[in-house]
């Protein structure tokens, strides 16, 4: 059995998990991915079995698509609600409204969020998987330490945000390697009142789109008739395809 599945990640999997669970279901002993999606977050997760997984680096460097929440006021160590909370501030939160009492105004956050078009540096957070002398960075985050990280280049085509209640729905169209997380916490920061990552899903991984992606309840339904097969996207033709659009 060879060839990609895309699966749309279900929240508290990792992407390893999701590896796991699809070897499991296939019998293919060389079961891969492209592009790690954090555990909380959901949707687009390329899968690679068998003589796929040779393609997977092809499919590493494309851009990617966001939908995602946040809440303002609240800070913590991971930069999303699964954190500890390190600051708090409830009557910022709770007063973001379009009425009288606006703490924190729509021409404010539209200001922010032009900030963070175009190509930017962000400082990789600790809660993260990039690896500094051999060691992930969320593992020394868990004993509570913190060391120097570089700030690395990252393009944000295109953020789109709505505002109601203290929390700000936004989508982002950003290349590979970009942190939502830590843009949320910077877009926080920048409005005075801190911000944590509510909820994320990875709509775009190119070329996929999540109208493309099956739940993993489908996936194991099919396995189980037999028809996993039958899902199956050849990545020979989606090669293909983007040189003839190109």
């Amino acid at each position: 059995m060879d060839g990609i599945i895309i699966v749309n990640k279900p929240s508290f999997w990792t992407s390893f998990d999701v590896v796991a669970k699809i070897r499991n279901l296939s019998g293919v002993r060389r079961v891969g991915h492209s592009g790690t999606l954090d555990p909380m977050a959901t949707g687009v997760l390329p899968v690679f079995l068998g003589k796929a997984t040779r393609f997977v680096k092809y499919f590493l460097d494309g851009d990617k698509g966001y939908m995602g929440e946040m809440i303002l006021g609240v800070k913590t160590d991971t930069g999303d609600v699964t954190g500890k909370r390190i600051s708090d501030y409830q009557s910022i939160r709770t007063r973001v409204s379009e009425n009288q009492n606006i703490r924190i105004s729509r021409e404010e956050v539209e200001k922010v969020f032009k900030k963070y078009l175009g190509e930017i540096e962000q400082v990789p957070p600790m809660y993260s998987a990039v690896k500094i002398k051999g060691k992930r960075l969320y593992e020394l985050a868990r004993k509570g330490m913190e060391v120097e990280r570089k700030p690395r280049k990252v393009s944000i085509y295109e953020l789109r945000w709505t505002m109601n209640d203290g929390r700000i729905s936004f989508y982002v169209l950003c290349s590979k390697g970009t942190y939502i997380r830590q843009l949320v916490t910077n877009i926080g920061d920048d409005l005075g009142c801190g911000a944590c990552l509510a909820s994320l899903t990875r709509t775009y991984s190119h070329p996929f789109h999540i109208s493309q992606a099956l739940p993993l309840e489908t996936i194991v339904t099919l396995a189980k008739i037999g028809k996993l097969s039958s899902v199956l996207i050849s990545p020979e033709e989606i090669l293909e395809e983007l040189k003839k659009v190109r």
